[in-house]
């Protein structure tokens, strides 16, 4: 099977992780800005998540400030970003099954969808511009990365 010919870019590679990192700055600031008041009132946060029937109100109202909070941090900062993805956008998931369900697109459950979503693509394509790319394994395979794409 042969593959079609990469596409290059008009602009230079640089200009994506710029963008990427105005992205994961972004979402990370949202994410933090929410998680915050979470950790503020761990009680309060705790009651509210037992109104809406959420399993260990307790330990998830902490596990919810813990992932908002250090998630947004690891976004901004470019630190473990898959990891931070994936920890965001199970928040946001949750968030939609124990507050949203059933609720519309408009009005309802948009902003979930969008910020678990971004957080899940930057989580896997946050930019060089990281702590990630300074890292053992955010320099594995990139000076080889293009000829496997070509070979």
């Amino acid at each position: 099977m042969t593959r079609a010919p990469h596409r290059r870019s008009i602009l230079p590679p640089a200009v994506g992780d710029a963008a990427a990192l105005i992205a994961r700055v972004a979402v990370g600031v949202v994410f933090v800005a929410h998680g915050l008041p979470k950790a503020a009132d761990l009680e309060g946060t705790a009651q509210g998540f037992a109104s809406l029937g959420i399993p260990f109100p307790a330990f998830s109202a902490l596990l919810g400030a813990v992932i908002e909070v250090g998630g947004g941090l690891a976004l901004i900062v470019g630190l473990a970003l898959p990891l931070a993805g994936l920890a965001l956008a199970f928040m946001m998931a949750n968030a939609y099954y124990f507050a949203h369900l059933g609720d519309p697109l408009v009005g309802g459950y948009e902003f979930l969808l969008v910020l678990g979503a971004t957080s899940l693509a930057l989580g896997f394509a946050g930019g060089r511009y990281s702590l990630d790319s300074l890292l053992p394994w955010g320099r594995r395979g990139r000076s080889g990365a293009a000829e496997a794409v070509t070979a």
